[in-house]
């Protein structure tokens, strides 16, 4: 299939892998002839797919749409090297994929942790021909994150409550009941829609557990790994691009935190979706579309007013 996305006149595939440092990513091109300036999708994790993500093709609408498996991830390749697992080389990895599919103009939309890629790329490479952000269910705080989880794990029956503390006091977090405590969060504050849509499902079955561990931790809200100093919601106002902030009423991203994120980047848009979570692309899909759709169209308007 053509593309509009070229590359020193080539035409790119709609499918295929990409080389970046550490070895290829796999992505795939939704609606890959058209002419729009294409959206460029950066998935959570660490260590997630781009499954989860798949109802996103349908905001094509005249532009390509493109998803990637970050290195270790579903189809990508997944090299034994610890070292790899970083945000430094996380964001190589973006400007590789960006070089590789000729993305001289772009949109980007980032879901979780993908928002904290997107940002540390805009922060440390100000990379020019970036149209707009879409940064959904966005932590730029690792701090404000934790408390947020820390206040909704109070929330929850004292079973589960007890079984988290437990597992975080004796490291043993392979017992029943805290995988029982942590679904029980997640179905308040990740998903709420049950059951959960089979891209979901795919993307949890599919998660590279020793990314997240090294990058994350041992879950949502015990932040051990490399990425628990992350702090950028004070240098939102360094971004000079439109952006949108969209969460969840019930999100581990809460409207309050998000709120914040929004009041740090002057001119930036803020959406919260109502009795929605984490997945709120999942839960209120069709408004959610509707959302993206026309804040890139505005974000291209005010562009060509600009020039």
């Amino acid at each position: 299939m053509p593309v509009n996305v070229k590359k020193e006149g080539m035409d790119i595939p709609s499918e295929g892998f990409a080389p970046v440092p550490g070895g290829r990513v796999r992505y795939r091109i939704a609606d890959a002839d058209q002419n729009g300036i294409p959206l460029l999708v950066l998935h959570g994790g660490p260590g997630c797919t781009w499954d989860y993500l798949e109802p996103l093709s349908a905001l094509e609408g005249g532009r390509p749409v493109i998803f990637y498996d970050q290195l270790g991830c579903g189809d990508s390749d997944r090299p034994d090297d610890p070292s790899l697992w970083t945000l430094e080389r996380s964001v190589d990895e973006l400007v590789a994929v960006r070089e590789a599919l000729g993305l001289d103009r772009l949109h980007i939309l980032g879901q979780s942790w993908g928002t904290m890629l997107a940002v540390e790329y805009m922060l440390t490479r100000r990379p020019a021909g970036v149209v707009s952000l879409v940064l959904s269910a966005p932590c730029l705080s690792a701090s404000r994150w934790a408390a947020d989880g820390r206040r909704y794990l109070q929330n929850l029956p004292e079973e589960h409550r007890q079984a988290v503390l437990r597992a975080e006091e004796t490291g043993v977090y392979d017992d029943p009941a805290y995988g029982e405590a942590m679904m029980a969060y997640y179905r308040r504050h990740l998903c709420r829609l049950d059951p959960w849509p089979a891209c979901l499902t795919r993307s949890f079955e599919r998660l590279n557990t020793e990314i997240y561990l090294q990058m994350w931790g041992p879950s949502e809200f015990t932040i051990t790994g490399s990425l628990r100093d992350f702090e950028r919601a004070e240098r939102l106002h360094e971004i000079g691009v439109p952006a949108l902030f969209t969460c969840g009423e019930f999100d581990e991203a809460t409207p309050a935190t998000t709120a914040y994120y929004h009041r740090m980047m002057p001119g930036s848009e803020i959406a919260v979706f109502e009795g929605a979570s984490h997945e709120h692309h999942l839960e209120d899909t069709a408004d959610y579309l509707r959302l993206v759709r026309e804040f890139l169209a505005g974000a291209e308007t005010a562009e060509r007013l600009r020039v």
